[in-house]
């Protein structure tokens, strides 16, 4: 899903990274004001667990690459600004470090992978979490990484300096990354029913609307 530099024009690029400064710096914001310092150490676990689990990719067609994601997951278990900042560090880390998408197009990639994909799929889980849990974990799983493709798609679509039309990238992201999503639903479904039911301290949407503060022990 990662975006190499040169497959975006200038001003989309730029939009990618205004709309992704804007929203992880309202994740910086409101993060702490959440549920406190607590589940601090919590993140930088999650975000080295979707670190090791996206550096296995696979090509697809049109000069992109599929592989989990996470996003939804982290949205689920650590709420959405800690969700944001968890999978700003993943991306931020794979494109100066290991080269996993480039640096220009870094504002893409963090608005695809750590903005859409995790807000999308904390918000498909709180909005079906009350009809089933393991269920509701799933389709956020699969929406989220399915609706970031289509944000990447559309972003290297509208480029003319992509060799593709906007088209050909809707249907080879968005379906190729629809199969994926099923692999990812049933991955973030499993873990979080593992974790809710051994540590059900450690998620956020367990206690986000009560008025205790959860003891976080790693």
């Amino acid at each position: 899903m990662h975006i190499p530099d040169g497959f975006l024009d200038p001003l989309v690029a730029g939009l990618f990274w205004l709309g992704s400064a804007v929203t992880i710096g309202l994740a910086v914001r409101y993060a702490r004001s959440e549920l406190g310092d607590e589940r601090t150490p919590l993140l930088g676990v999650v975000a080295a667990g979707i670190f090791a689990a996206q550096m296995l990719n696979w090509p697809i067609p049109g000069g992109t690459s599929a592989h989990f994601v996470g996003g939804a997951f982290a949205g689920i278990l650590l709420g959405p600004s800690l969700g944001v900042l968890a999978m700003t560090a993943v991306v931020t880390i794979q494109a100066l470090v290991f080269g996993d998408g480039g640096i220009i197009a870094l504002g893409g990639n963090l608005f695809a992978i750590a903005v859409v994909n995790v807000l999308i799929g904390y918000g498909l889980f709180r909005m079906f979490r009350e009809i089933h849990e393991s269920g509701a974990a799933f389709i956020a799983g699969w929406a989220a990484v399915t609706l970031s493709a289509l944000i990447v798609a559309l972003g290297v679509g509208f480029s003319s300096a992509f060799a593709y039309e906007i088209g050909t990238t809707v249907t080879i992201m968005t379906g190729g990354h629809a199969v994926l999503g099923i692999i990812e639903g049933a991955i973030t479904a499993g873990v979080y029913t593992y974790i809710a039911a051994a540590r059900p301290d450690l998620v956020f949407t367990q206690f986000e609307n009560s008025n205790l503060s959860p003891d976080v022990k790693l």
